[in-house]
């Protein structure tokens, strides 16, 4: 039985948040989101934490979260950069963005040999999420491809102070049909959440929606993968200043052409992100709540 690792995304600014909310003070005692993710994951049994950061906020980084836990777990780092491309590409030269949530994935391929999980630095995911995933991917052989995912329901996920995207599935039974990321959803006036899909047409979509919140289970097969479907959106979208390639893509793209099925384990813990400035209240009082009923130390 293999311990699993965690890969954690914090490369990102948080453009709409203003800052760097993976490091801003959320819990009664100034936790970040990042802490309480790191304490879920120790709970849980991952051996491995891996975060995915950028050069330019490296030290400040390694200040808040290095001498918080090296003596508890194995950590690591990797890098998202733009120039981090397959063989043979390179990137226009006005772009300055990263290639999102596939090419953050991507950027450890060359640190983790073990099923691993992956999530974003700034959401909270709940600790049933982290032992659902250690639970399965200890079970799984790194050799072959295998992918999982925690679905929560839409209408958990959105904030009310302005539209969020969202990875909205489709199952069959546990098992993953489709996934496409949506973009801009929100509930209208009248209560009723709309988004926009990948082609940028507007949907209704149901508030009992299982929707993917980047929680998920691989084996280190995943990076071929992603490089292979990386590579033909590079070819496609590569020269575009603002295109992304999203990891809930690359999944649907796989589990369409019969090279993997999807598990999706669902879970009724407390999911809650801080996409705006405006969120970071309902945040900190969802945390205080849950410490005061002891869930926390």
């Amino acid at each position: 039985m293999t311990r699993p690792t965690l890969l954690i995304l914090a490369a990102g600014m948080g453009s709409r948040y203003g800052g760097l909310k993976q490091l801003d003070a959320m819990g009664p005692m100034g936790e970040t989101m990042l802490d309480y993710a790191v304490q879920d994951a120790i709970s849980a049994g991952f051996a491995k934490i891996v975060f995915v950061i950028r050069r330019d906020f490296e030290a400040e980084f390694h200040k808040h979260i290095s001498s918080r836990y090296d003596d508890r777990i194995n950590l690591q780092f990797a890098y998202q950069s733009l120039e981090d491309l397959p063989a043979g590409f390179t990137p226009p030269p006005a772009r300055t963005k990263p290639w999102g949530t596939a090419q953050a994935i991507y950027a450890a391929r060359n640190i983790i040999a073990e099923p691993f999980a992956v999530i974003n630095a700034d959401d909270f995911y709940g600790k049933e999420s982290y032992e659902i995933l250690a639970k399965q991917l200890s079970e799984e052989d790194p050799t072959t491809l295998s992918i999982s995912m925690v679905g929560y329901q839409l209408a958990k996920t959105l904030s009310p102070h302005g539209s969020v995207n969202r990875g909205v599935c489709q199952l069959h039974k546990n098992k993953l049909k489709t996934v496409e990321e949506y973009t801009n959803i929100a509930a209208n006036a009248a209560g009723v959440v709309i988004g926009k899909n990948l082609k940028g047409v507007q949907e209704v979509l149901s508030s009992h929606t299982v929707v993917s919140m980047n929680c998920w289970g691989f084996t280190p097969q995943i990076f071929a993968a992603i490089e292979a479907h990386f590579i033909a959106f590079l070819k496609e979208r590569g020269s575009e200043m603002k295109s992304e390639c999203y990891i809930p893509t690359v999944v649907d793209e796989l589990v369409h052409s019969g090279q993997a099925e999807c598990q999706v384990m669902l879970t009724y813990s407390p999911w809650f992100g801080v996409t705006y400035p405006e969120d970071k209240e309902r945040v900190v009082a969802s945390l205080k709540e849950l410490c005061e009923s002891g869930q926390y130390a």
